[in-house]
């Protein structure tokens, strides 16, 4: 990566009960509001926040024009290193403040993401909500793999944007 952590970054995974577990991550953005919601409801730049090693593949989607109440994105990703189909319907559409996707297919028993974005004095407050719940097998991968994995993603994707950002104040 060319750019070091934000040092505006912080994130956490916390267990709100044997199966389900919330991860939130927040970090300031040198951009506008409304640019930093551009950036996002642009589904092309999915890929790009992507780490590689998931092997991202957007398949089709119900929309030319990126995201919006109701839209639906297909896509794969290598999960534990096997290739699944992930299926995502786009809710709570709130722009330039908000939007939550859920998975309708995927790896978790549930996943609910919700995208907040707040001005701030610096830009914008970029806040991720993750709430995921796993299938009673991934319980035990949990602690030493997905976990692990979803922290990289996260910090992948918070470095990339930052880069974003960098380069379109």
């Amino acid at each position: 990566m060319s750019i070091p952590l934000p040092t505006s970054l912080h994130m956490e995974i916390k267990r709100l009960s044997p199966l389900k577990y919330r991860l939130v991550t927040s970090q300031i953005l040198p951009v506008k509001q409304e640019r930093a919601f551009e950036f996002f409801e642009d589904p092309g730049n999915l890929s790009d926040i992507t780490p590689p090693w998931l092997d991202f593949c957007m398949l089709n989607n119900d929309s030319d024009d990126g995201v919006h109440e109701n839209s639906e994105f297909d896509y794969t990703i290598k999960f534990l290193g096997i290739k699944i189909l992930w299926r995502s319907r786009i809710i709570d559409y709130q722009p330039p403040q908000k939007f939550t996707d859920v998975q309708l297919k995927g790896p978790y028993k549930s996943w609910v993401h919700v995208h907040v974005l707040d001005g701030a004095p610096e830009g914008t407050l970029m806040k991720d909500e993750v709430t995921y719940q796993l299938y009673l097998p991934a319980l035990f991968l949990h602690p030493f793999i997905i976990r692990r994995k979803l922290m990289d993603i996260f910090t992948y994707r918070a470095v990339r944007i930052a880069e974003w950002a960098e380069k379109n104040k």
